[in-house]
Order: structure tokens, then C-alpha cells, then sequence
């Protein structure tokens, strides 16, 4: 994935901040935020590692719950006529429609 960094199992996006001149990361599926800067990719993981660290005992003395939590439930507005062209797709691939946009979404995620 683009712009994606991970340190210590956790992924980051990487932006470059050209107000400072450096590069900004930010944690991805945190309930709160841990950023990040640095001028080079071993900055960005020193720094990605100790802002982790941080935001983590900081969860713990606080007693809040680090990650985000997902139902793995959300609701998708498209036209019509692509709903039906879903439809299609997944029945031609002997799937239900949940099967089918799983899939879809599950590889264009992991690209």
C-alpha cells in the first residue's frame, strides 16, 4: 500500500509535511492519535517506535482502550445500476453479494 509504514505490527501513513520540511507519520486504528516526524525512514521508525510506545502507556495508566473496535458492519451508497452490475458479478462467480464486495474490498486493500 502507498504511503503506508509498519512499526512494531502497527501501520502508519506517511505524509511529507513541506511546511517543516520532514516527513509526518500517523497511526492507523488508534482511539486516540500518535504522530510523528522525522527527516529520513530510519527517523521515521525511531520515532514512529517511541510514539507508539507513549501513546500505549499512556492508554494503559489512563485506562482507555488503545485500538478502535469495528462491527465489520457499514453501509455503502452506489448507483443503481453498479448495485446490479454487483449482483451480476457475484452470482456469474458463485457468490453471495457479501462474498463478492469482501473480496473486492480485501484485494484492493492489500495492493
Amino acid at each position: 500500500m502507498k504511503n503506508i509504514m509498519e512499526i512494531d505490527g502497527h501501520k502508519a501513513v506517511i505524509a511529507f509535511d513541506s511546511d517543516i520540511g520532514m516527513f509526518r507519520g500517523e497511526f492507523l486504528g488508534l482511539s486516540g492519535s500518535a504522530d510523528f516526524y522525522a527527516a529520513d525512514v530510519e527517523g521515521l521508525l525511531r520515532e514512529g517506535r517511541m510514539s507508539l510506545q507513549v501513546y500505549l502507556k499512556a492508554c494503559q495508566e489512563r485506562g482507555i482502550t488503545p485500538y478502535k473496535s469495528f462491527s465489520g458492519k457499514f453501509n455503502v451508497r452506489i448507483s443503481p445500476d453498479l448495485h446490479a452490475d454487483i449482483v451480476s458479478a457475484a452470482e456469474a462467480s458463485g457468490m453471495s453479494l457479501n462474498q463478492w464486495v469482501e473480496k473486492a474490498l480485501s484485494e484492493c486493500a492489500h495492493d
